[in-house]
């Protein structure tokens, strides 16, 4: 079996490279190696859900599936020094450079941690959950990832993702509709859809 970016300890050969990328109307600079998802871009449907981020200042936001942390980049720029963004990933290899990608953007207010799913997260809750999830890794593993995302949000916090339509966009809404009781399709672009479900609001 070939091994996938959501390894957990990558064998691939480190091939680190950088490229500068436009997000939200600031450019910003990351630092890649192989063994992680896209390493020499930006992709689509990241680029896609983040474009769809509709943060404000002062959230609490956990970027599930970091990569090497551009959602997490950009999303502690919108939620600003009163915000705080925490960023997790099983492969180590992207744990590392997202750190390092915090660094190099001046980004001060989020931190990016070595996780399998929310394990290293116990206790905390966010008003955003974002996500880009691992559709390779198979239902098993990506639905209760995204039902223990749902279950960390605060009342009144969302959950965001990207996945592309025709890796399974349409069950996973129904999913998402049955854990939540409702789930949007806030943008669809490229093959690609961006779906959001909400935790009531407390009454």
């Amino acid at each position: 079996m070939s091994e996938h970016y959501f390894t957990a300890k990558p064998g691939a050969e480190h091939r680190p490279s950088d490229f500068t990328a436009e997000l939200k109307g600031r450019t910003y600079r990351f630092v890649t190696d192989a063994g992680v998802f896209s390493k020499g871009e930006v992709d689509f449907g990241t680029r896609l859900l983040i474009d769809c981020l509709e943060l404000r200042p002062g959230d609490v936001v956990l970027d599930l599936g970091c990569g090497y942390g551009p959602i997490g980049v950009v999303a502690g720029d919108l939620v600003g020094p009163d915000g705080r963004v925490y960023m997790v990933d099983v492969n180590e290899r992207a744990v590392e450079l997202a750190k390092k990608n915090l660094s190099l953007n001046g980004i001060g207010n989020a931190q990016a941690i070595l996780s399998d799913g929310l394990s290293a997260l116990e206790g905390l809750a966010f008003d955003w959950v974002l996500c880009n999830p691992p559709i390779r890794a198979g239902k098993k593993v990506v639905y209760p990832l995204l039902a223990a995302a749902y279950g960390a949000l605060k009342p009144g916090g969302c959950l965001l993702l990207v996945i592309r339509t025709k890796q399974g966009a349409k069950s996973l809404q129904a999913y998402l509709e049955e854990l939540a009781g409702s789930c949007i399709t806030v943008e669809r672009q490229g093959g690609y859809r961006v779906l959001q479900c909400c935790r009531p609001p407390r009454t």
